[in-house]
């Protein structure tokens, strides 16, 4: 069932809203994947807190973090996945035209994929 299709039983939806929303939390994402492996190394070596701590969303960070990596290797297939991590999980800045390029599709099908994507992340992480 496609995107579109799991939207149709659903309210209109802003699709511009739910992209912004997304891409947000992805860009968190890379930040708060590498706060959770920084955790862990603490842990092995025994340090409870390595850096000064200003917020104490340890355990909020840790659940979105989870979440997260669940909705991309659970809600999408490999074509959607590696568009999402090529284009918004990468250290690189990456144009579209760069990422549908490199996996072989055309410029419809990488923005169909893509959109695809991103609404099946929202639905995972009940954004929409």
């Amino acid at each position: 069932m496609s995107a579109q299709e799991q939207l149709s039983f659903l309210q209109p939806v802003n699709e511009r809203e739910v992209r912004k929303a997304v891409i947000k939390e992805l860009k968190k994402y890379k930040a708060l994947r590498v706060a959770v492996q920084n955790k862990q190394e603490q842990a092995e070596e025994g340090i409870d807190q390595l850096f000064p701590r200003l917020q104490h969303s340890e355990t909020k960070n840790e659940l979105k973090a989870r979440q997260i990596e669940r909705a991309l290797q659970y809600s999408l297939d490999e074509t959607e996945r590696k568009i999402i991590e090529e284009k918004y999980l990468s250290p690189v800045r990456v144009n579209d035209i760069n990422v549908y390029l490199d996996l072989g599709l055309t410029k419809d099908q990488y923005y169909i994929k893509k959109r695809e994507a991103i609404f099946q992340i929202a639905t995972a992480l009940r954004i929409i």
